[in-house]
C-alpha cells in the first residue's frame, strides 16, 4: 500500500499526492511533502513571535493577564524563569513571584 502520512488536520487515512502536495479528500487540507518531513521531530509550542520553546527557557508576559478567580494581575514585562512545556490549552507551566504557581498560554509570552 501506500506509505503517505495521515491528513495533520482530521487523521483520515486517505490522503494523495498531487505533484509536490497532499492533499486530503475528507476535509480538503492541502500540505506539502517536504513540510512535513520537517515538522517530524518538533514539538509545536512556539512563543508569540513564532520562536521555539523549551523546558527551563525564561520568557517575558507581553499582555496584561487576570489570574481567574482572584483580583490579582499578571503585567505586561513579567519575566518567568524555568518554564516547563504541558499538553492542554495552557501549554506553559511556570511559577511566578507573588501569585504561585500558575499555567500560561504560549501566544501571551515571548522568549527572552
Amino acid at each position: 500500500m501506500s506509505d503517505l502520512p495521515h491528513c495533520p488536520a482530521c487523521q483520515s487515512p486517505y490522503t494523495y499526492q498531487d505533484g509536490l502536495m497532499l492533499i486530503c479528500p475528507e476535509c480538503a487540507h492541502e500540505w506539502s511533502a517536504d513540510a512535513d518531513q520537517n515538522d517530524a521531530g518538533d514539538s509545536g509550542i512556539k512563543d508569540a513571535n513564532g520562536n521555539p520553546l523549551q523546558d527551563g527557557d525564561t520568557v517575558t508576559v507581553i499582555k496584561d493577564l487576570k489570574v481567574k478567580g482572584s483580583s490579582l494581575v499578571v503585567k505586561v514585562g513579567t519575566k518567568v524563569k524555568n518554564i516547563r512545556l504541558v499538553d492542554g490549552d495552557h501549554d506553559i507551566a511556570c511559577k511566578i513571584d507573588g501569585i504561585g504557581a500558575m499555567n500560561l498560554k504560549s501566544e501571551f509570552v515571548k522568549k527572552v
